[in-house]
């Protein structure tokens, strides 16, 4: 039985040669769309997940109270891990790190190798809370000693060329000015990809607790907030809600009195939902998984809906056949089967072709979405796949097999079977087009609107000029020869302006905390602002541009202003001074003078609206070299720098990074969603169009006999045209009319999560509607002039 099925599978396919390919092109291509989107959305889910006790493992978060808002953040006490160890029970490990952005680079040195590698500080239980593989040493006794330090495997590798025997070896670490002596005590596996930290290697944080504050508690008795993370693994059975109301008052009665309240969140959830508004989860990358996730099912839906129309365009044809297996017994349960098994058939072949598109075009997604996946990785997850392709046959067969198994055995042979035009068809066939171009018509609008606000974004002026900038981190002799170093590379031709500053102007790490770190006459004490800030050198803004809206800028003319600050414009409007030049203010006890306000400047991306921020001097915290090149000579010019680096500094290698370069990476996800939309956009219109022609194709066939009376009675082939592409039209225009108002409303949600975006124009909306109009009629042309050439005689013969 199961071999006289798949003999008859054949023969249909072989039969309807037309409708066999245009399925297979469908479905596969939707198939192959949807399994790309599903490994990137298994890989998403899966960040974070393979620590060992990722159930009790949480990262403390901090919510401060700023004014009638809420800021959400990680940063907290040095010593915060330390304390809630020793005096909560329900912890069973915890520990502290310094934030991973702090540290871009260091210089680890043996004998006479010296590498650049990434690096963080962590307390002595840190490899007891994370479940990274220590190929050596001990995770109770690796980071115990404050001269201790683990090494990835590929850093050992570049050091010392093997991991063998390697533990207990001395080698030196270097960042900025601080070179610390240390000893290896233990050797960890590489990171996995899907980690949210990648370093390569960890040092104790006793040895950063010395290099800050030699001898003393870090600010264990000061606030609660700092600028650390603290990561905690519960006990076993913990009530993580009790748990989160006792440590909401925990710092006010172990600490210091706070507007901040303490709570957990689950460190795998951090990856997808790190975004807070006012103090409550608001959403983050799940976002673009659940975006994702429902346009893999949109497009498969697309497709499955062109398998539907088409097998049901072939439904004259086969009457006969049903009706004839009917007669001699076949009950409806056979048919279906048969029907179904035809769907199930053809979803697998689709299968085998959608695994070739994906092995082709499997590099171009990686460069997409920046992620590593192999043909490996695709068969390792065969299950899922082929349950996706399964599930796909099923839905794609459903209406098809109960649609021709319902018919009347009698009816069908006599060829007098009626195949209903009223609502029944309207609902199921017709809608189901009106379906897919309405999810067209959304996918065009989307594309328009996601181009024109990166466009926004990448052309905005943002108050400082960030083109042909680049930075790169001091090394070797640069931090203590800075202002040797600065002289002679502004005297390489193609160098504009040079200076330094802490780190990167884009996003800055540095944030003074809230209310307590700034105070100025007339504060109101209850007025909590958190002010972002940067220690910088001599003439770092002249180098990036930043224009002055009223004072100066430091100058070496000057040597008091080493206790002066300069503030921008948003400042200087939330603290309510007026004529602030030569006011004076306190920043952490120390007492500062305004020299100047800049005009307000966008360090932050266009998400946000900008903030307070403050510039001070200190030259010797800066730690990334910056320089403005001539526009148009930056070859040739960076050739002119590296060489001079390579004399200034010899053994160690020039690694820069343009400063444009870190203002795209925060729009790296909305490009993402602007990249892959522009390729969902134009294959759910392919599909569509398939849709729409196997529906032309049906109403062909059920009309052809209207059409050639039509023509015996006069009609013109322009006339049968208008006939049939009018009802086509009116089913395109009934998308249009229920998907724009969708688009407008799901794109202005969208663009809701920017503070500076588009006007959303209406004409977007008209030619994503006539993009729709005129495919629509492109897919169906072809159809229906063939149909109004058709021979009356030869239409009104058949039965």
């Amino acid at each position: 039985m199961f071999k006289h099925h798949i003999q008859l599978l054949f023969r249909t396919y072989r039969r309807y040669k037309s409708t066999f390919v245009i399925n297979l092109i469908g479905l596969s291509t939707g198939l192959a769309c949807a399994l790309l989107i599903y490994l990137w959305i298994s890989d998403e889910l899966g960040f974070d997940k393979f620590h060992r006790n990722d159930s009790r493992l949480y990262q403390v978060m901090v919510n401060e109270r700023q004014g009638d808002r809420i800021n959400t953040s990680d940063g907290t006490n040095g010593l915060f891990g330390e304390i809630v160890k020793k005096d909560l029970p329900e912890v069973e490990y915890a520990v502290t790190t310094t934030p991973s952005n702090w540290f871009r680079k260091f210089n680890i040195t043996y004998g006479n190798s010296t590498v650049g590698a990434t690096g963080n500080f962590a307390g002595k239980d840190y490899f007891n809370v994370f479940s990274y593989a220590l190929l050596q040493g001990s995770k109770n006794s690796v980071l115990a000693d404050k001269s201790s330090i683990v090494l990835s495997r590929d850093l050992a590798m570049k050091l010392f060329n093997t991991t063998e025997n390697v533990v207990g070896k001395t080698i030196q670490w270097k960042w900025a000015t601080i070179t610390k002596l240390v000893t290896v005590t233990g050797i960890f596996s590489n990171f996995p990809s899907n980690s949210t930290y990648q370093f390569d290697f960890v040092v104790s944080l006793d040895s950063w607790k010395d290099i800050i504050s030699p001898g003393g508690d870090n600010g264990a008795s000061g606030p609660t907030v700092g600028p650390f993370t603290t990561f905690l693994v519960l006990r076993e059975h913990t009530d993580v809600r009790a748990f989160n109301e006792k440590l909401a008052n925990f710092s006010d009665v172990k600490l210091y009195k706070t507007s901040a309240t303490l709570f957990l969140r689950k460190y795998s959830d951090g990856y997808l939902h790190g975004k807070y508004e006012n103090g409550v989860l608001a959403g983050g990358r799940i976002e673009y998984v659940r975006l994702f996730s429902i346009i893999a099912s949109f497009i498969l839906l697309i497709a499955c809906i062109n398998f539907m129309n088409l097998s049901t365009a072939k439904v004259t044809g086969r009457m006969k056949e049903v009706g004839l297996r009917k007669a001699l017994g076949a009950g409806r349960r056979t048919l279906i089967f048969q029907f179904m098994g035809e769907s199930v058939l053809m979803s697998l072949l689709a299968l085998g072709v959608a695994l070739v598109l994906v092995g082709v075009f499997l590099p171009q997604f990686n460069g997409i979405t920046g992620k590593h996946f192999t043909l490996g990785v695709v068969a390792g997850h065969a299950v899922p796949i082929v349950c996706i392709a399964l599930a796909t046959g099923l839905i794609a067969g459903c209406y098809p097999a109960f649609y021709l198994s319902g018919f009347k055995p009698v009816l069908m042979l006599k060829g007098k079977l009626s195949i209903s035009s009223g609502v029944k068809e309207l609902l199921v066939r017709k809608g189901l087009v009106v379906l897919q171009f309405t999810l067209s018509l959304i996918f065009i609008v989307s594309v328009i609107v996601v181009y024109k606000q990166i466009k926004l974004v990448q052309n905005k002026s943002l108050g400082y000029d960030k083109d042909h900038v680049i930075y790169f981190e001091m090394e070797g002799n640069v931090p203590t020869h800075l202002e040797a170093f600065l002289s002679g590379l502004g005297r390489v031709p193609g160098v504009v302006r040079t200076s330094s500053i802490m780190n990167s102007i884009v996003l800055p790490a540095f944030a003074p905390q809230a209310g307590g770190g700034v105070s100025w006459d007339g504060k109101n004490k209850d007025g909590l602002i958190r002010f972002y800030g940067m220690p910088v050198n001599y003439d770092l803004i002249e180098t990036l541009g930043i224009k002055m809206a009223a004072g100066r800028t430091f100058s070496r003319q000057f040597p008091a202003d080493s206790a002066a600050v300069i503030l921008n414009e948003t400042a200087i409007k939330v603290m309510g001074i007026s004529d602030p030049i030569g006011k004076v203010i306190k920043v952490y006890g120390h007492e500062k003078r305004i020299i100047g306000v800049t005009q307000d400047f966008h360090f932050n991306s266009l998400h946000s609206a900008i903030k307070p921020f403050m510039f001070g001097l200190e030259p010797g915290s800066t730690l990334l070299v910056m320089a403005r090149l001539a526009g148009g000579k930056e070859g040739e010019t960076i050739g002119g720098i590296r060489k001079f680096y390579r004399a200034f500094n010899p053994g160690f290698s020039f690694d820069y990074q343009f400063l444009d370069y870190d203002y795209q990476k925060q729009y790296a996800s909305e490009k993402l969603v602007a990249t892959l939309s522009w390729y969902f956009a134009g294959l759910a219109i392919l599909l569509s169009c398939l849709g729409l022609f196997g529906l032309a194709a049906f109403t062909a066939e059920r009309r052809s006999r209207e059409i050639g009376m039509r023509k015996i009675l006069g009609a013109s082939e322009y006339n049968i045209i208008y006939l049939l592409s009018a009802d086509f039209a009116r089913i395109v225009l009934l998308s249009i009319v229920i998907g724009l108002p969708l688009s407008y409303w799901m794109t202005r949600s969208w663009l809701d999560n920017y503070a500076y975006r588009i006007d959303l124009s209406p004409l977007y909306f008209i030619g994503a509607a006539l993009v729709s109009l005129v495919t629509a009629l492109l897919a169906i042309g072809v159809q229906i002039v063939r149909s109004s050439l058709i021979d009356p005689i030869a239409a009104l013969k058949e039965v």
